[in-house]
């Protein structure tokens, strides 16, 4: 275990903002859950909601994210072994697929539990 040190943590976050632009670059359904995950902020800012429910949001589109680049690695990993594909492969990019909807489907449902009051609110007149 090594001394954290400035140049350390430079070091990681580095290699964390590669890993990133490699994801966003690279894969589309990422792409899509960041343009959601924005305008979800954007509509939180613009509501007003409250602190509760941005750890709510925050940590539903985190989850999502993560899962995305989760599945990313996965589906490398496999086809790594593309020559000798085990029967396990799809198995493994389904259920990692799978992973995402779940998380996908939970954020969608945060979002309608904190969203769709306020906007019922703000345009009943």
């Amino acid at each position: 275990m090594g001394i954290v040190t400035p140049t350390n943590i430079r070091r990681s976050l580095r290699y964390a903002a590669r890993g990133l632009r490699y994801v966003y670059t690279h894969e589309r359904n990422f792409r899509t859950h960041l343009v959601l995950a924005v305008l979800a902020i954007a509509l939180g800012g613009f509501l007003a909601i409250s602190a509760i429910q941005w750890l709510f949001l925050i940590t539903a589109i985190a989850s999502v994210l993560a899962l995305e680049i989760v599945n990313t690695i996965f589906e490398k990993v496999v086809d790594m072994f593309q020559p000798r594909v085990h029967h396990y492969a799809a198995a493994i990019k389904d259920l990692m697929a799978a992973a995402v909807l779940i998380a996908s489907i939970s954020a969608l449902i945060v979002g309608v539990l904190i969203f769709v009051p306020r906007l019922v609110s703000l345009f009943s007149f």
